[in-house]
């Protein structure tokens, strides 16, 4: 049985996604266990998320030593390695997929984040990693960066469903908006079908606390306290706005009349920071129809243990959520230096684990060769 809580997100219209994938979780039945009694109708992976799993345990190697034996770059077995878990678990939530009418049940990996300001680079990986999966359910990740953006149009166009991640910013977010649609454009002028393409936009909550609590508390005012740990959900309620503005007008009304698909706003980074907020903030703060909570499994157990979902909590509080971001800048808190720096920390961060999972293959291999 499905927890309350969850149950109730999804009677709100809200998609409870793992934010975390394994071989182990798949071999032991742990992911398949969780959809059957946690509610997850979709998993998304990152660089991050990878190292951790290929560092652990043992479950990769005899995969590495067929790697090793084969001769192939460690380049190439990172590529083997990743696509195989998810190529699996698509499987696992096929039937979720087929049910859901290939709006749930997806599962995504993420270009090589080193390729983040080349477009035609990012391009060509995305397009080579859906043909490795090889699965319909999979989403293709391609970070919001100014380069990234023509190169979701170009994905799309393709049509190779897309997750767009690393998002903080409402400008940023409005350009992803703007790229999903171009690339819904071209596909249609390319004669293919749009009820087969999908997208979700990866909007980070809760590094946006962390960034913006720091500054408040250096300041040591009691105004600035009175804004910690709600920047984050205030910035998240306003990229809804901004995402049902633009699912509304007659732009999307023409490609909708022709088979396409809302990009739906997917909330990341859900996990709680500040052990002194609630641990289910970013999941019961921002419950909206049409929307993913990727969750690491932490949270998703705590908001089935003690969540509370009273239902829509985003767009009736949009001026609220407006006169927080209003009272940062006054406090001398810049939001665009705010989210400029989170969207390069942010590439930074999935670099230097992308640069650890080369690293630990790497070394897997030559022992596997020894």
């Amino acid at each position: 049985m499905t927890s309350a809580a969850v149950s109730d997100l999804a009677a709100h219209g809200v998609s409870v996604w793992l934010d975390d994938l394994s071989r182990e979780r798949l071999s032991t039945g742990n992911l398949a266990d969780l959809i059957e009694h946690e509610g997850v109708v979709g998993v998304t992976t990152n660089p991050s998320i990878f190292q951790a799993a290929l560092s652990a345990g043992h479950a990769y190697d005899d995969q590495v030593r067929e790697l090793a034996r084969s001769g192939a770059s460690v380049d190439q077995a990172v590529m083997a390695l990743t696509t195989q878990d998810v190529r699996d678990a698509c499987d696992v939530f096929a039937p979720i997929y087929r049910s859901s009418g290939g709006v749930d049940g997806r599962v995504s990996i993420e270009v090589d984040p080193r390729l983040a300001h080349d477009t035609a680079a990012t391009v060509a990986q995305a397009l080579e990693l859906a043909a490795a999966v090889d699965r319909p359910n999979v989403l293709i990740k391609i970070p919001a960066t100014t380069e990234g953006l023509p190169a979701i149009s170009q994905v799309l166009a393709a049509g190779v469903s897309v997750n767009v991640t690393l998002i903080f910013a409402l400008d940023r977010y409005r350009g992803v908006m703007n790229a999903v649609l171009t690339g819904l454009e071209q596909a249609r002028e390319h004669g293919l079908d749009l009820s087969t393409i999908h997208s979700v936009a990866s909007f980070f909550v809760s590094r946006v606390d962390t960034e913006i609590d720091a500054r408040l508390d250096a300041l040591g005012t009691d105004e600035a306290a009175a804004l910690r740990g709600k920047a984050a959900v205030a910035n998240a309620r306003l990229a809804y706005q901004a995402y049902e503005e633009v699912f509304s007008t007659p732009r999307w009304g023409s490609l909708e009349d022709a088979g396409g698909h809302r990009q739906r706003p997917l909330w990341a980074s859900t996990g709680v920071k500040d052990p002194a907020y609630p641990d289910t903030l970013y999941v019961t703060e921002l419950v909206a129809a049409g929307t993913v909570n990727t969750m690491p499994e932490k949270t998703l157990k705590a908001v089935a243990d003690h969540g509370e979902v009273t239902g829509d909590t985003v767009t009736h509080h949009y001026a609220e959520a407006a006169e927080v971001l209003d009272s940062l800048e006054r406090l001398g808190i810049s939001y665009t230096e705010v989210t400029t720096r989170l969207e390069r920390d942010g590439v930074a961060k999935f670099e230097a684990a992308w640069d650890e999972l080369l690293t630990g293959v790497t070394r897997e291999l030559e022992r596997a060769q020894s």
